[in-house]
């Protein structure tokens, strides 16, 4: 019977939300174009890394959904990382087609910069 469950090793380095998720962003793996922000649960990151295409947990429908099953795009996994706090994972894919739900390249679309602080930060009161 196959092993279904988490390496122990990864299990053991990631901080959950109170949901039990980890933020995943997903970056091209060549050109380093960040493509979209999901969230995964253990299951879904065992999948990830045991099949080679991304899967993660939507939070809407309560489900597993693996990327490009419906639309075609599919993202293929280049390779996962986990940053120091280990509540964020950094998913690096070759991606097929659109990573946005709404056909855009990246979910990160030109326009939607928030504006700089210019100068000096500001203070902050304790």
């Amino acid at each position: 019977m196959p092993d279904t469950a988490l390496d122990p090793q990864i299990a053991a380095r990631l901080k959950r939300d109170e949901h039990g998720l980890v933020a995943a962003i997903v970056q091209q793996h060549d050109t380093r174009e960040v493509l979209m922000l999901g969230w995964m649960d253990d299951e879904a990151l065992r999948r990830t890394l045991t099949t080679g295409r991304v899967t993660f947990w939507s939070r809407s429908r309560q489900e597993y959904w693996r990327k490009g099953d419906t639309s075609g795009h599919v993202q293929w996994v280049k390779g996962v990382s986990i940053d120091c706090d280990g509540d964020a994972l950094l998913v690096e894919v070759d991606q097929v087609g659109a990573a946005c739900h709404t056909g855009a390249r990246t979910c990160f679309l030109a326009g939607g910069e928030l504006p700089a602080v210019v100068g000096e930060p500001a203070e902050v009161e304790a």
